[in-house]
C-alpha cells in the first residue's frame, strides 16, 4: 500500500505569510509583492512568453492547430478549433524533491 499524503493547498495568503515571517514585510506589503509577481507571470503568459523559474519549473505555451476529433460516445467526427494551451514542466530539482 502506498503512503497516503495530505493534499492541502498552498495559497496566495500562505505565500504572503511566508514573506511576512521570513523577511519582515508587513502583511499588506507581502500580499502586494505576491500579487505583483503573479500578475507579472500572467502578463508574460498572455503575451505569448513562456515563464521559467529556475529550480522550480517552466510554464510552456503551445499553439495547437485545428484538427478533427471524435466524440467517444457517438463516434461522430467534430472539428476542434485552434487554441493555445499551457503546460507546466517541473525542473529536475522539483521532480527529485517531490519523489522523496
Amino acid at each position: 500500500m502506498g503512503m497516503m499524503r495530505c493534499m492541502s493547498t498552498l495559497t496566495r495568503a500562505d505565500l504572503a505569510e511566508a514573506l511576512n515571517n521570513r523577511i519582515g514585510l508587513s502583511r499588506a506589503e507581502s500580499l502586494s509583492m505576491v500579487e505583483s509577481i503573479l500578475r507579472h507571470m500572467c502578463d508574460a503568459l498572455s503575451n505569448g512568453e513562456n515563464v521559467k523559474i529556475s529550480g522550480f519549473g517552466t510554464f510552456l505555451l503551445r499553439d495547437k492547430s485545428e484538427r478533427i476529433g471524435r466524440n467517444p460516445k457517438t463516434g461522430v467526427e467534430v472539428p476542434i478549433t485552434p487554441r493555445r494551451v499551457m503546460t507546466f514542466r517541473a525542473s529536475q530539482m522539483l521532480k527529485e524533491r517531490v519523489a522523496e
